[in-house]
């Protein structure tokens, strides 16, 4: 049941219809637009989309499907039933072009049967008759004339026109020129026909002087068409092959009429399946112009959307280089009513529409306007409530229209139907009708009604929150720049901003106080608890952005880090494999001299000066292998002063070549804290360091720490074991592991230290009290280890 009979005008799906019909190509398609209608037949709404969804493949496929020619020819076809009866060339030349069309998209879909199989069912039953094409092609040109030999008889009688034609012409040139000699005709004057006779322009003045039969004259009474009596039989030849002419064509017509009507009821059939493939075509190229997806048809009741949008507002964005707000929209059984609010002009009645406009486009078999894996129900029943219907001739108010409907949903809804209900409760008193609403809401709730319902109401709103089956939605709002967001928020009400807006408007404080004051405490804080979370909502979104951002930052540093990484790695293992390479080289060239140096030597018989020659060469190529002296490393030097060293003071630990500062002297020993770490030092063993020295080594440090920080976020794990660990060990590496931890911002760690018999725990717990930078340790949840396991939270 559809309730008004004007739902398809509220919801915009008449437009819907009219962009589809300007999709199709034939009459006959466009009448299937129109029988389109709202259906709860699960199995046929499947083949539907179906349909049209193999159909939005092809429409993506290289190989085109033909589009041209989709006309209705049932008239025609209805015409050359009767015996005796017979088609004019021009419907024999548009049963022709179509019936191609209809034979190549067969044979389009047919060569693809595996591909689009719901296409190919549906084609299967037709078999046209292609005969009748050749039939036709053997009479009828491409260009829609009829051929000359379609008959030997026309070929013939066409010869005999074509003849005394040319005969007539020159006999005409003849006398024209004559009567252009005498100036009875005009200069430019040329041969015409009058009445399917050759004839001749000639002055009036004159048509005495010429013998023949006057057909005809001019506006302005000083030409007359005259033919000459030269030409009269000629003329009547003529007439008469032209008459032969069309009796011959009438007789090729009725033999080709004659083998057409055996088979008119199955080109009837080809010609529905023509018209259906060009409905169904129509409705997949709107489809994809909308961006509709096919969605997954459930048994419940209900729908569960992503990113769904408006498509006709879609369009109209589109056009205006605009990006459309979509929306997740769920309704299921405990979640069956949507209770929208928020400030005018914020969406609200836009959102509700959607719901509408999408439920109803599945309901005629079309996909929706939903992201991909988007979920929905069929429904028997569709109410609506939008807009004003006031009636002066029914006598009915805005509020009594609106309850007039409301009458009909509590008649006829259950749980099969869907109730879309926009400014519910409006157009009377205020108190009334909230409580009114309010009372229908509960009912139409009991009944199990499916629904998206706006409003206002306050006492809506709180009954939302505390019913089962109806759940709040907000239209987000920008109170900052009075600006509506048009996101939908469900699971909170939504403000309606109304004091705020009325300030930024710049209404006089006075005023504003003096309504806070009548709108009461209790609802002024709860529309301002309301205003509040929206802008907090706000932030939140702003800020959870900015975090998005950096850590993609954060990615795209971490990925060119370990391509640069790559890269160095293979850069060494290449100049390593080189240096090999050159190495065995030199090797082998060393060993040749070598040898040759023997040779020489032996062959030399020990001849001192030729043992000093050969000596000398070997020198020589000793010192063209000599490595070059690559620059030494500078060790950092760091400006150490004289004096005692002091609690407070920056030191160097000789040993280890680390910084740290002294918290305790104890006789000749010294308490240095290195990090979150202490240690105890001889004093001889530490060197004091100036203020600014001190300032230096450790912005060093963070530029070292820095370059280091990618790799050590990527291996660092917020979990430590320590089990097994002896406790000297423990300490070191939770004072590492918290180091790190800060260092990296980590917010929460686990440490596992095991419950056994509580030293180690206890180790774990006094080392992490050391920290300033701990703001809590508590034991584990019981069933993730419990007091074997300390959470740490940190301060940042």
């Amino acid at each position: 049941m559809l309730y008004p009979e004007s739902l398809e005008q509220k919801i915009g799906f008449d437009k819907i219809r009219r962009l589809i019909k300007d999709e199709c190509r034939g009459s006959a398609a466009r009448e299937l637009v129109n029988q389109m209608s709202f259906s709860a037949d699960t199995d046929l709404l499947s083949r539907q989309i179906g349909l049209t969804d193999e159909f939005m493949k092809i429409l993506q496929d290289v190989a085109s499907f033909p589009e041209d020619n989709f006309l209705d020819m049932n008239g025609v076809l209805n015409k050359a039933k009767p015996e005796y009866s017979f088609l004019s060339i021009e419907e024999f030349f548009d049963l022709k072009r179509s019936l191609k069309t209809i034979y190549e998209a067969l044979r389009y879909i047919y060569t693809r049967r595996v591909q689009y199989p719901l296409l190919a069912e549906l084609c299967a039953p037709v078999a046209l008759p292609y005969e009748i094409v050749t039939a036709i092609d053997a009479v009828i040109d491409e260009t829609g004339g009829l051929k000359n030999n379609a008959s030997p008889e026309l070929q013939k009688i066409r010869a005999e026109i074509q003849s005394t034609l040319v005969f007539l012409r020159k006999r005409l040139d003849q006398i024209l020129r004559q009567l252009k000699a005498e100036e009875w005709v005009k200069d430019d004057a040329e041969m015409t026909i009058r009445e399917g006779r050759m004839v001749l322009p000639l002055r009036a003045e004159h048509k005495r002087h010429v013998k023949g039969i006057i057909h005809d004259t001019s506006t302005s009474g000083q030409t007359v068409f005259i033919e000459p009596q030269d030409v009269v039989e000629l003329n009547n030849e003529i007439k008469e092959l032209v008459n032969k002419e069309k009796r011959e064509i009438i007789r090729i017509l009725t033999r080709l009429t004659d083998a057409l009507r055996p088979h008119i009821e199955s080109l009837q059939t080809a010609y529905a399946l023509a018209a259906e493939l060009d409905f169904i075509r129509a409705k997949a190229a709107f489809s994809r112009k909308i961006k509709a997806n096919t969605p997954i048809i459930q048994e419940q009741k209900g729908f569960k959307w992503f990113n769904v949008y408006h498509p006709l507002l879609f369009l109209t964005l589109q056009e205006q280089d605009k990006i459309i707000i979509p929306y997740d929209i769920e309704l299921n059984d405990k979640q069956r009513i949507l209770l929208i609010s928020g400030p005018n002009a914020g969406g609200k009645s836009v959102c509700l529409k959607t719901v509408g406009l999408v439920q109803y486009m599945f309901q005629t078999g079309l996909p929706i306007t939903a992201q991909e894996g988007s979920k929905i129900g069929v429904f028997k029943n569709l109410f609506i409530d939008i807009g004003d219907e006031q009636s002066i001739e029914n006598d009915l108010s805005t509020y009594s229209s609106h309850l007039r409907n409301m009458k009909q949903f509590l008649f006829f809804g259950n749980k099969h139907s869907l109730c879309l209900i926009d400014e519910f409760g409006t157009g009377t008193e205020p108190q009334v009708g909230a409580a009114v609403a309010e009372a229908i809401l509960e009912q139409i709730n009991r009944q199990q009604c499916f629904g998206v319902i706006t409003t206002h109401y306050s006492n809506l709103k709180t009954l939302a929150q505390h019913t089962e089956g109806i759940r709040n939605a907000a239209m987000r709002f920008d109170a900052d720049n009075l600006e509506p967001l048009y996101e939908l928020e469900i699971g909170r009400p939504g403000s309606s901003f109304a004091l705020d807006i009325a300030s930024k408007i710049g209404l006089p404080g006075p005023i504003l106080e003096a309504a806070r004051k009548k709108v009461g405490t209790e609802t002024f804080s709860m529309e301002k608890l309301l205003a509040d979370l929206d802008k907090e909502k706000h932030l939140f979104a702003t800020q959870n952005k900015a975090i998005k951002a950096k850590e993609s930052e954060f990615n795209d540093l971490l990925q060119t880090y370990n391509k640069l990484k790559d890269k160095l790695e293979l850069n060494r293992k290449t100049a390593l494999n080189n240096a090999k390479q050159e190495a065995a080289n030199l090797l082998k060239e060393a060993n040749r001299r070598i040898e040759e140096a023997i040779r020489g030597i032996k062959e030399a018989e020990a001849d001192k000066h030729k043992t000093r020659e050969i000596r000398k060469e070997l020198d020589t190529f000793a010192t063209d292998l000599k490595l070059e002296d690559l620059p030494k490393e500078e060790k950092a030097v760091r400006k150490t002063i004289e004096g005692d060293i002091l609690v407070g003071d920056t030191v160097l630990l000789k040993e280890q070549d680390t910084m740290g500062e002294v918290l305790e002297i104890k006789g000749k020993d010294a308490v240095v804290a290195v990090g979150q770490l202490k240690t105890t030092v001889k004093l001889d063993k530490l060197l004091r360091l100036s203020a600014k020295e001190a300032k230096k080594q450790h912005k060093n440090k963070l530029k070292t720490t820095g370059l280091d920080l990618v790799q050590r976020r990527a291996d660092f794990s917020a979990e430590l074991d320590l089990r097994g660990a002896r406790a000297e060990e423990a300490m070191n590496m939770v004072s590492d592991f918290i180091d790190t931890a800060l260092l990296l911002s980590y917010p929460e760690l686990r440490i596992i230290h095991g419950k056994g018999n509580g030293v180690l725990r206890d180790v774990v717990r006094q080392t992490l009290h050391r920290f300033k930078a701990v703001a809590s340790i508590s034991d584990e949840h019981p069933d993730r280890g419990g007091a074997g396991v300390s959470v740490v939270v940190l301060k940042h």
